[in-house]
């Protein structure tokens, strides 16, 4: 199994050995604090803090904007599912869950609170998760493309918004299927790019469409696509999940629908594009496709001038995929 953060941080008194044992307490104890030394090392760029576990698997800040905009992300997953926080059928039942890129944790917090006979496991590249959880949760700090040494299968893993990050999805998700028990479920949620308009208020030649495909294009060149949603159901098949599903979503990128739910989630993901424009581009088109910094900021900010435009009718497509494995 891989060490939790709280095993990482466990305090060892070196009393309770004797000599022998004392000298392995010390080796371990220097080999834990080098670890969790790694786990908590971050680089800052452009105004911006990332991870440096694994880096180069993850372009996106681990700092306190982008934890404040992914708990935007999730109060507007929950309102686009009418408060629910998946679409597996059983959600319910499940009693071993794998929250896969937790983030801050809070839909792996929210799905134990909810359902307290569930175990619920997190596991992200960065420690951003609270200290302060229910007991019936727990979080690992690891790289969930790395070998899995769970030694029970889970009954529902949960992926929400991993484009971008995997170098083979197909891989992974071969990889969840052989780590759940018979009957349970795949849940992946994703955007699919690029941003859309159903009317042709937004422009082909527009910056939030140019942003869409350069962040295409920059995760490709990284040889980790953020386009392959649409793949996901076949991809579900061949891996041997039975009673594929997806689900399709518009988030709006401001208050322009007219239908109340819908201009209400526009009010939420405007929150989080706004605040995430310069997070989600700047070390992935620096870095993958050789802008400078102002050309990034230049771009976020014809950008941030559409979503604030309620003329431009734009949205964002969603879809989540979900498949069960056979009994």
């Amino acid at each position: 199994m891989t060490t939790s953060e709280h095993q990482i941080t466990a305090n060892l008194a070196a009393d309770d050995f004797d000599d022998i044992e004392s000298a392995t307490v010390v080796t371990n104890a220097t080999s834990q604090t080098s670890l969790r030394s790694s786990l908590l090392a971050y680089h800052e760029e452009n105004g911006r803090r990332y991870h440096t576990h694994s880096a180069g698997r993850y372009f996106f800040p681990n700092d306190a904007p982008e934890f404040e905009r992914l708990e935007l992300q999730h109060a507007l997953s929950l309102l686009t599912l009418d408060g629910d926080l998946c679409l597996s059928p059983n959600k319910a039942d499940a009693k071993r869950v794998l929250d896969v890129g937790t983030g801050t944790g809070v839909w792996a917090i929210d799905y134990a609170t909810a359902y307290p006979e569930a175990k619920v496991v997190g596991i992200d590249l960065s420690p951003a998760q609270p200290s302060f959880i229910p007991p019936n949760c727990s979080f690992e700090t690891d790289d969930i493309e790395k070998e899995w040494v769970w030694a029970q299968p889970f009954d529902l893993i949960f992926v929400r918004m991993i484009g971008g990050s995997l170098a083979d999805t197909q891989g992974f998700i071969k990889r969840a299927f052989e780590n759940l028990a018979p009957g349970g479920y795949l849940e992946m949620m994703d955007i699919v790019l690029p941003v859309a308009s159903d009317d042709g208020t937004l422009k082909p030649d527009s910056n939030l469409v140019r942003m869409s495909h350069l962040t295409v294009e920059a995760t490709a060149k990284f040889g980790r696509p953020i386009s392959l949603a649409p793949q996901y159901p076949s991809m579900f098949e061949a891996a041997g999940f039975t009673g594929v599903t997806t689900k399709n979503f518009k988030w709006p990128s401001s208050i322009w629908p007219r239908d109340k739910k819908h201009k209400e989630m526009g009010r939420w993901n405007f929150a989080n594009i706004d605040s995430g424009l310069e997070g989600l581009t700047l070390a992935l088109f620096t870095h993958g496709l050789g802008m400078s910094k102002e050309e990034t900021l230049a771009l976020c900010h014809g950008a941030r001038k559409e979503i604030n435009d309620v003329n431009i009718h734009a949205y964002w497509p969603v879809s989540i995929t979900y498949g069960k494995k056979p009994e």
